[in-house]
């Protein structure tokens, strides 16, 4: 039976309703996580090495389909929630249509300025030329991923999460047969790996395009538009929490990259490289709830149906509880094993990858509230807070902490420097949510 944002949902409604979300976003880190496993077993240390210097930067233009999609769902979610579908619809319109247009324009800003914010970053030589034959492969389909990106709280807000589900894992698929083909069977490497992804982003971001152009049975469709200044406003305002912290995510690496240079040289790249593959399978769960729960708040929100309101709130935190529980255990059994998959090759790498992940991932234990924090109140179409939780957690907290902890931990300072952010973020979060209790009515 199909689920509806109208109806209640009980813990099993709101788990079938946000997993292909959740499913969704752990297929969308594939990506990464393929192009960097066979990178480092085929093509070696340093090509590996030039992915995880390149990719945070080409991140950066990715940001605005995160924006757009989770502030712009949640805007439309409200208004079909309100009872006015025809506007939600060119709302959704005018978000897409807008996506294209800027999707292109930063993939023209990106390729011109590849080769010059490589040298930047601290790539030279081969490495150099590594970064830039990454990019130029990539960048191209810079526009069909920024709309996966949105397409992914879209589906859901069109009651439709199994497409976005189905699209997503048609899409990793592709890439994980084709990294295979090009990079284990031809021996194409780093270009065979950028290939893949690429091809595989085509496919992700095309497909539901296509889909929402045509006759469809879902709550949301394309079609003709007209230019809304405050409501666009109110999309970028409320999405910009969720812009803000993939953008400091692609800027923090940076960072942790310049001082991992200072501390532990190539091999600490190439170790904080599997770490962040890693990372975004696990905080895919967190992140994929958060965009899939979304749509209900936002509904339930609209609706004035603060009951379900305060009910979807209550559920939410202890699923995220429990998950947060399993992931820190799941993290810890597998760092040995998974650091050997990806840099096995060398002992002295695998050794300081897996001491790395095991303190690295005692943050998992916080992070999941605090991600659910900012979505939430996104969802409730409060972007000033919102923002705050993220610029607070991403920025700020753990800026200062990968700059300060090492002075006194050294090399294990970088390693806990999230952790530490994130508990500095819990306060943060639990002082917004006490605060807007009784103006949201959900506690």
């Amino acid at each position: 039976m199909e689920i509806k944002l109208s109806d209640h949902f009980d813990c099993k409604r709101l788990l079938r309703f946000t997993m292909p979300s959740v499913v969704m976003m752990m297929f969308t880190s594939v990506y990464g996580v393929v192009d960097g496993l066979f990178v480092s077993n085929f093509a070696g240390k340093t090509p590996f090495a030039a992915i995880n210097i390149i990719l945070p930067y080409i991140m950066l233009f990715t940001t605005v389909g995160f924006m757009f999609g989770t502030g712009g769902s949640a805007l439309v979610s409200r208004i079909m929630g309100e009872g006015d579908p025809k506007k939600a619809n060119r709302l959704f319109s005018l978000i897409i249509y807008s996506l294209i247009t800027l999707g292109i324009i930063f993939t023209i800003i990106a390729l011109l300025s590849l080769r010059s914010v490589s040298r930047i970053l601290g790539a030279e030589g081969e490495m150099l030329e590594y970064c830039v034959l990454y990019g130029r492969i990539t960048i191209p389909a810079l526009t069909p991923y920024i709309l996966q990106i949105a397409f992914h709280s879209f589906c859901p807000a069109a009651g439709k999460p199994k497409l976005g589900l189905g699209v997503t894992v048609a899409a990793g698929v592709t890439n994980i047969v084709l990294d295979g083909l090009f990079v284990g069977v031809l021996g194409a490497g780093l270009a065979g790996a950028a290939a893949a992804t690429a091809i595989s982003q085509l496919l992700g971001g095309f497909v539901p395009l296509i889909y929402f152009a045509l006759p469809n049975d879902s709550l949301l469709r394309l079609g003709r538009t007209g230019f809304d200044s405050a409501a666009m406003l109110k999309v970028c305002s409320n999405g910009s929490s969720e812009m803000l912290t993939n953008m400091s995510l692609s800027l923090v690496n940076i960072l942790y990259n310049f001082q991992l240079m200072k501390y532990a040289g190539e091999n600490g790249i190439a170790a904080y490289g599997v770490i962040m593959y890693i990372n975004f399978i696990f905080i895919a769960v967190f992140i994929g709830y958060s965009i899939g729960s979304a749509p209900i708040v936002s509904f339930s929100y609209g609706a004035e149906n603060h009951r379900e309101l305060k009910s979807i709130f209550k559920k939410s935190l202890a699923l995220i509880g429990g998950f947060s529980l399993a992931l820190t255990l799941l993290a810890q059994m597998l760092a040995r094993p998974l650091s050997g998959v990806f840099v096995g090759y060398d002992v002295r790498l695998a050794d300081m990858t897996h001491r790395a992940f095991m303190l690295y991932s005692s943050a998992f234990l916080i992070m999941g509230f605090n991600i659910y924090a900012s979505s939430f109140f996104t969802a409730l179409n409060n972007g000033l807070v919102s923002a705050a939780i993220s610029f607070l957690r991403t920025i700020f907290f753990q800026t200062a902490a990968v700059f300060i902890l090492p002075v006194f931990m050294g090399l294990d300072g970088i390693w806990l420097a999230l952790a530490a952010a994130e508990l500095l973020s819990l306060f943060v979060s639990i002082s917004f949510l006490l605060n807007g209790r009784k103006k949201y009515g959900y506690a």
